[in-house]
C-alpha cells in the first residue's frame, strides 16, 4: 500500500498576493529557468491557454530528484489568488498542490501551500518539495523587490 505524506507551508512577503501570485503561479514557467536554472532547465505549455485543464512540462536540472514533471492545473481563481494543481513526476503517484495567497495589512501577502503526495519514494522527496516551494517563493519575492514594474 504506498504511503501517502504531506506538509503545509506559510511564508509572509513585502509583495502584494496579486503580483506575488501572478509571477509565481501563472508564470513560474517563464520565470524559472532565468530565476532558478539549478531546479528547472526549461519550461513550456503542453495544452491550455494557463487557465483550469491546462498542462505545463518542466525540464529539472540535476538538483532535482526527478528529471520532468508535468503540472496540471486544476482549479484557478485568479481574482482570489488560489489554484490547486497536481503534479506528475518519476518517484510519485500523485502530488496535489493548494496554493492561496491573502493580503496583509502593510501591502504585502502571506502564501499558504498545502501539499499532499501519494506513493513518494522516501521523506527525502518531500523535504525537497518543501525545500523548492520555499526557495521559489523566497526568489520570486526577491525578483519583484528588485523589479517594482514587474507583474502590476
Amino acid at each position: 500500500m504506498a504511503s501517502t505524506n504531506s506538509w503545509t507551508l506559510e511564508l509572509e512577503s513585502r509583495v502584494s498576493a496579486p503580483r506575488k501570485f501572478r509571477a509565481t503561479v501563472m508564470d513560474w514557467h517563464t520565470l524559472a529557468p532565468k530565476l532558478a536554472p539549478h531546479i528547472v532547465d526549461s519550461a513550456h505549455h503542453v495544452e491550455g491557454d494557463g487557465g483550469t485543464g491546462s498542462v505545463r512540462h518542466y525540464n529539472c536540472s540535476s538538483a532535482m530528484p526527478f528529471n520532468v514533471m508535468k503540472k496540471k492545473v486544476e482549479y484557478l481563481d485568479v481574482d482570489n489568488c488560489e489554484c490547486k494543481y497536481t503534479i506528475e513526476c518519476d518517484g510519485v503517484e500523485t502530488s496535489t498542490w493548494h496554493i492561496k495567497m491573502r493580503p496583509t495589512a502593510n501591502g504585502g501577502s502571506v502564501a499558504k501551500v498545502e501539499c499532499t503526495s501519494k506513493g513518494v519514494e522516501g521523506k527525502d522527496m518531500m523535504l525537497k518539495a518543501k525545500e523548492s516551494a520555499t526557495e521559489m517563493f523566497k526568489t520570486v519575492e526577491a525578483y519583484l523587490i528588485a523589479n517594482p514594474d514587474a507583474y502590476n
